[in-house]
C-alpha cells in the first residue's frame, strides 16, 4: 500500500523539499544573504553540495570553507543568523504548502497505523509544520533545535533520524527515511535504516542513488 518493505513499522521525513516546498524558500534565503555577504553568486550547486540538509551554522561553515574562508565562530552565528530572519520574513508574506502527494502520502500512513517523525535541520519546524496544518500527523520531531540540545551531529551523520526512531520506539531497521537531500540520504544510508526514499526536487535521481536511496522517486505519491 505505501510501497515500503514489510519490514518497515515507522517512517521518518524530512521536512523542507519532502513534505513542504519551504526548501524553495530555503534556497533563496541562503542564495540572498550569501551574495550579500560574499558580493558573489551562489548557485543551485552550491546549496545541494554545502547547505542542503545541514545544520544552518555547518552549512555556513562549510560553504564559506568551500571559498577558501576561515571563518570564526562569530562570523558562522552571524551570517546564519542573518539567513534565520530572513527566511522567518519569506514563510511570515507567503506562507507555507505542504506538497499534494506528500499530503496524501501522510494521510495513506496515517490510515495504515504507521508512527510518523519528522527529522529536519531546521530550527523552524514547529512553526512550518503548524502553518501548514501537518503537525496533525507528527509523533516524534527531531529537529534543529533537539539536534543543539542534545549535542547531535547534523546530517550527513545519521544522529538525528537515530533519535527520531528512538523516538518512536523502533530500530532503525524497521524505519524508512524519506528525504531529498544528499546528505540526509547519506544519513539514512549510514545509519543501516530499513529502507531510504530518495525524493527528487532537483538534487537528481543519480546523486541520490549514489548517496544510498534504495528508490527515489518525484513525489511521494508516486509509492501509493
Amino acid at each position: 500500500m505505501l510501497g515500503l518493505p514489510d519490514k518497515i513499522t515507522a517512517l521518518l521525513f524530512d521536512l523542507d523539499g519532502v513534505l513542504t516546498s519551504t526548501a524553495v524558500l530555503h534556497r533563496e534565503a541562503w542564495k540572498k544573504t550569501f551574495e550579500a555577504y560574499l558580493g558573489e553568486p551562489f548557485t543551485e550547486s552550491d546549496y545541494l553540495n554545502y547547505v542542503d540538509g545541514r545544520p544552518r551554522y555547518e552549512g555556513v561553515r562549510t560553504y564559506l570553507e568551500s571559498r577558501g574562508l576561515q571563518p570564526t565562530e562569530e562570523t558562522v552565528h552571524e551570517v546564519g543568523d542573518r539567513k534565520n530572519a530572513l527566511i522567518d520574513q519569506i514563510i511570515a508574506e507567503r506562507g507555507v504548502t505542504p506538497y499534494p502527494g506528500s499530503l496524501r502520502y501522510l494521510e495513506a500512513a496515517e490510515q495504515a497505523g504507521l508512527p510518523i517523525g519528522v527529522v529536519t535541520s531546521s530550527a523552524n519546524a514547529t512553526r512550518v509544520l503548524g502553518v501548514s496544518g501537518l503537525d496533525r500527523f507528527v509523533r516524534a520531531l527531531v529537529d534543529g533545535n533537539v539536534i543543539v540540545r542534545d549535542n547531535l551531529k547534523g546530517k550527513p551523520a545519521p544522529d538525528s533520524f537515530l533519535k527520531g526512531a528512538k523516538e518512536l520506539g523502533v530500530t532503525p531497521e524497521h524505519a524508512a527515511v524519506f528525504e531529498d537531500a544528499l546528505a540526509g540520504v547519506r544519513a539514512g544510508h549510514d545509519g543501516a535504516f530499513g529502507f531510504v526514499v530518495g525524493v527528487d526536487r532537483g538534487a537528481g535521481r543519480d546523486e541520490l542513488k549514489n548517496a544510498g536511496a534504495d528508490v527515489v522517486v518525484a513525489d511521494l505519491a508516486e509509492l501509493l
